[in-house]
């Protein structure tokens, strides 16, 4: 950027920031731009007022109060160089593996006949709209807030899914509470709503030709799911159909990813509901998953090494602790403090002890 860039910059953002700081001097040095003048709100607001209005110009932005002035620096950032065509393979290698678990989910064999493998193009397309749902969640309203994300990676795996979830990557600081929970919710809820949509549309579909002895797994049906059954009048005794069970592989994701502890979807939400006191729910978690493994395992004669594995998973979550956002001080309102309850019960109405079991 440019001297006469910067000096339009500066103009730019100096027009913007007006209403919450009565400017009286612009300083240029060194790329960076400082705004003295004196505050019209409380200091702390303005982070969550001007934030986003730095960002797109490509600053980001820290106050300071020196010498008896309150000033702003903005400095610029350069745009992250993504290499897209990481996200492109991934997303066509994860079409295809979620197909060939489709395709083995609608009773084809691939390995006689390569081209029964185009059968699973359904589930694929419901998978992948529910996990492509929660990252887009995540993605618009970090751009919402000025931060600075990747788009999703998907994850192909070998598993009754196809698939090991999605993820962007966040880069650079959260500039507050509000952003951080806003970014957290996002994905979970609108990931949910697809979820519900897809279930929906699977339990709507025409049984298949299958006999329960043909499945290998036994799914436990959590309670919003269950609702969604009663609702539609579905029997009790039923074979799912692989779009039905997209619909539930996306409750399953949205449970987990609420769980409230390190840098998981639950981690952000409540890191920004409790601040700091969050960090000490998140280091108890991975005890209480071991116990409850431990309890399905020994006394209920179940399977409960799903949760032995979050346990160990959850402690790699949080190791490094949860980044701190620059404007920490702003508690989040009444609004969104209801909306992080909420959503975490949902999370509850998603999951059932025992998940999938191994017939």
């Amino acid at each position: 950027m440019n001297g006469l860039q910067r000096s339009k910059a500066a103009d730019e953002l100096a027009e913007k920031i007006s209403p919450f700081f009565s400017l009286y001097e612009i300083q240029q040095h060194d790329g960076n731009i400082y705004f003295f003048g004196l505050p019209k709100k409380d200091i702390r607001l303005i982070y969550e007022e001007v934030w986003t209005v730095f960002a797109e110009k490509g600053f980001e932005f820290s106050v300071r109060y020196e010498l008896g002035e309150h000033v702003l620096m903005a400095s610029p950032f350069g745009p992250v160089k993504e290499r897209r065509w990481i996200n492109v393979a991934l997303l066509i290698a994860t079409f295809f593996t979620t197909m060939l678990a489709g395709s083995l989910l609608y009773g084809a064999n691939p390995e006689s006949s390569p081209f029964d493998v185009l059968t699973g193009i359904p589930f694929t397309i419901a998978i992948m709209t529910v996990l492509g749902a929660h990252e887009a969640g995540h993605y618009f309203v970090a751009k919402k807030h000025g931060m600075q994300t990747s788009l999703p990676y998907f994850i192909p795996f070998p598993s009754f899914f196809g698939t090991m979830g999605a993820v962007i990557k966040h880069r650079g600081p959260i500039p507050g509470r509000k952003a951080l929970f806003d970014v957290g919710v996002s994905g979970p809820l609108i990931g949910l709503f697809a979820s519900v949509v897809v279930t929906v549309i699977g339990l709507l579909q025409p049984p298949l030709l299958f006999t329960p002895e043909e499945h290998v797994f036994a799914l436990g049906i959590p309670p919003l799911f269950g609702f969604i059954m009663g609702f539609l009048a579905t029997p009790d005794s039923f074979v799912m159909h692989p779009i039905a069970f997209a619909g539930w592989a996306g409750m399953l994701v949205t449970a987990l990813n609420l769980i409230p502890a390190g840098q998981l979807d639950g981690g952000h939400v409540l890191r920004a509901m409790m601040g700091e006191k969050a960090s000490r729910v998140s280091a108890v978690l991975p005890a209480v998953l071991f116990f409850i493994g431990a309890y399905l395992i020994i006394f209920m004669k179940t399977d409960g090494f799903m949760w032995i594995f979050w346990s160990a998973l959850l402690l790699f979550f949080s190791a490094g602790g949860h980044p701190r956002p620059l404007n920490d001080d702003i508690p989040l309102d009444r609004k969104r403090m209801v909306i992080g309850m909420l959503t975490f019960a949902l999370g509850l109405l998603c999951i059932t002890p025992v998940p999938l079991k191994m017939l």
